[in-house]
């Protein structure tokens, strides 16, 4: 079986964007244990404050893995196996599109944890114990900003998978499968 260039292209921008997210995963685990050992529990920083001032950042290991390693080897995965069954090749506009919408938007999300994750631990450990002031004082208290990064990222993000699914699921149409019985 023959992989078409533009398939291979994608693959390799896919592959080396996962290994990226792995380590970066792998990274964003340590970092996570180490700025929170700086909010220990006590008095002044009873469970309740604990956890909500590092939940945002314990989030960033697992979404880090999910968006970032998971997902785009499993869209390799699904491009594969539909050649390998038989289906017809997903057009280079398609892989081009969905790749370039996917891939940065994903990093921004990610980045936009890591970001959301230490507002939140910092302003803690500077004393401010309030997490509607916290929340409020997110991207310098600017609501609208806030609203059109993370709409353009989670919007691109999902548009780009979407191509990508959409295409692979039609290039899969079509195909009839006959059982073949063994003696």
């Amino acid at each position: 079986m023959q992989i078409p260039k533009h398939y291979q292209s994608l693959f390799i921008r896919f592959i080396r964007f996962a290994c990226g997210m792995t380590i970066f995963a792998l990274l964003s685990g340590i970092l996570f244990q180490e700025s929170t050992k700086k909010i220990p529990f006590s008095a002044t920083y009873p469970p309740g404050i604990h956890l909500e001032s590092t939940y945002h950042l314990a989030l960033v290991h697992g979404h880090a893995f999910l968006i970032g390693v998971l997902i785009p080897l499993a869209v390799i995965g699904m491009l594969y196996f539909g050649l390998l069954l038989g289906g017809k090749t997903v057009s280079k506009n398609q892989t081009e599109w969905g790749s370039w919408l996917y891939l940065p938007s994903a990093f921004l999300s990610i980045m936009l944890m890591i970001y959301k994750g230490y507002h939140y631990v910092l302003s803690v450990r500077m004393g401010q114990l309030d997490f509607v002031q916290i929340d409020h004082s997110f991207f310098g208290g600017s609501h609208l900003l806030r609203q059109i990064v993370y709409g353009l990222s989670h919007t691109s993000m999902s548009i780009g998978l979407g191509i990508l699914v959409i295409a692979i699921w039609r290039s899969l149409s079509g195909l009839k499968f006959t059982e073949t019985k063994t003696d």
